[in-house]
């Protein structure tokens, strides 16, 4: 399984800390505290590989020292943070996402007077009709 480090700059301000990673332009997160901002950082981070990911983007190597951007605030702190890109991508693939569907009024008052779970059958059909197994998918 795939693991990924990356430096995070810590930035301390009156109500909690900031946190960017040098590595990454854009991935940028917050906490009231230095372990809520940590928690972020890491979720940040895994969902911007994620997005790279996605996009076919390559990922940066990760740098031995970080360079600081010229107005990090003082007192900042540089902390590794890691995340295994596999478990997050199969966790944002396989989440629950709702959708609409149209049906005819008689259609829907039948399938709740039998208690059909529409999600239940729409995911099984559409799987059905991919041609997919129906154990969670995994995502190439």
């Amino acid at each position: 399984m795939r693991k990924l480090t990356y430096l995070a700059v810590f930035e301390p301000s009156d109500d909690g800390y900031g946190v960017y990673f040098p590595d990454l332009p854009g991935c940028i997160t917050w906490g009231d505290s230095f372990l809520s901002a940590e928690a972020a950082a890491k979720e940040a981070l895994g969902l911007h590989l994620y997005g790279m990911e996605k996009d076919g983007e390559a990922l940066p190597t990760p740098a031995a020292s970080p360079v600081l951007d010229p107005e990090t605030a003082p007192g900042a702190l540089v902390s590794p943070v890691t995340v295994f890109p596999d478990v997050v991508r199969n966790e944002m693939d396989n989440r629950r996402v709702k959708t609409n569907i149209t049906i005819p009024a008689w259609l829907k008052e039948l399938a709740e007077q039998n208690g059909v779970n529409y999600s239940r059958l729409l995911e099984t059909a559409l799987m059905d009709c991919l041609g997919l197994n129906h154990q969670p998918h995994q995502v190439p």
